[in-house]
């Protein structure tokens, strides 16, 4: 889908004029579902660019301010729901802005897999109930993906180790206790980072209730080794299944994002991050 100043522009003055004139600049991010746009100093526009995404900002205004007043960190706090226009077909937001930058593991600082730990315990802690399994990652069936997933170490060059990893994940126990609330998108663009400190969550389109595997998978796509091991560290409860359906997860966003020949180079670079740790884990 496409978006310009102009569109949105005009998606503010009709809808929601107290804030039109506000300068507005378009974000260079690495997302792929949304194009995002900075609103004056304290606001952002986000719009959908795929049909998939479509419901994503009514899910955050259902799903937000239920989970932020629990969280550790901030998250966007969303602020009006756009309506469909001639001009753009979906629901768009109006949230705040969150102040932080992306980084990688290595320049933020050194206890950031135990914080990302106590963002994961408060998140859990929430109460589902009444919730229904999410459909996405944490689903209660992973081997739904296993098709697409050995197509893709397939057309990656078929390393045996992915595909050992990928049927002890498919072969492990299901989640079979109470559903626990799950981002189900924790990689490093979205989590923000003030003087190395993570400071903020964003993009909570995919939130959702089932299997924490979906959330404890950033263990490979943002850590590395000494950041797991503190991460795990804080997350005893989990047994060795939780575990595997996680490799799972971390396998299974990075195998197909690599194997689509359009991905783009943000996603590219996370997704082998998050396979060179699962080897180096394996090797070791």
């Amino acid at each position: 889908m496409h978006t310009d100043v102009s569109v949105v522009d005009e998606l503010i003055r009709t809808q929601f004029p107290r804030w039109h004139g506000l300068p507005l600049t378009k974000l260079d991010h690495g997302g792929t579902d949304h194009a995002i746009y900075r609103l004056g100093d304290e606001l952002a526009v986000r719009l959908p660019l795929i049909d998939w995404a479509k419901d994503q900002p009514a899910l955050d205004f259902a799903v937000l301010p239920r989970l932020a007043p629990h969280l550790p960190v901030a998250v966007p706090e969303p602020l009006e729901l756009g309506e469909p226009t001639e001009h753009y077909p979906y629901q768009w937001s109006v949230v705040r802005w969150l102040e932080g930058d992306i980084s990688t593991i290595d320049a933020v600082s050194p206890d950031t897999g135990a914080r990302l730990a106590e963002v994961l315990q408060a998140l859990h802690k929430i109460d589902t109930t009444g919730e229904p399994w999410t459909t996405y990652r944490g689903r209660h069936d992973i081997s739904i993906s296993d098709e697409g997933v050995r197509w893709s170490i397939a057309r990656l060059g078929g390393d045996p180790r992915l595909t050992a990893l990928w049927e002890e994940t498919i072969s492990a126990p299901r989640w079979d206790q109470p559903l626990r609330w799950v981002h189900a998108d924790l990689h490093r663009g979205n989590l923000l980072f003030t003087g190395g400190e993570l400071t903020g969550v964003i993009d909570w389109g995919c939130a959702a209730a089932g299997d924490p595997a979906g959330d404890l998978m950033t263990a490979w796509l943002f850590l590395d080794a000494r950041g797991r091991k503190l991460f795990r560290r804080e997350l005893t409860e989990f047994d060795d299944a939780a575990w595997a359906h996680a490799r799972g997860w971390a396998l299974e966003i990075s195998v197909l994002a690599l194997a689509r020949p359009d991905t783009n180079s943000f996603v590219a670079e996370f997704a082998r991050h998050a396979l060179d740790q699962l080897l180096a884990e394996r090797a070791g």
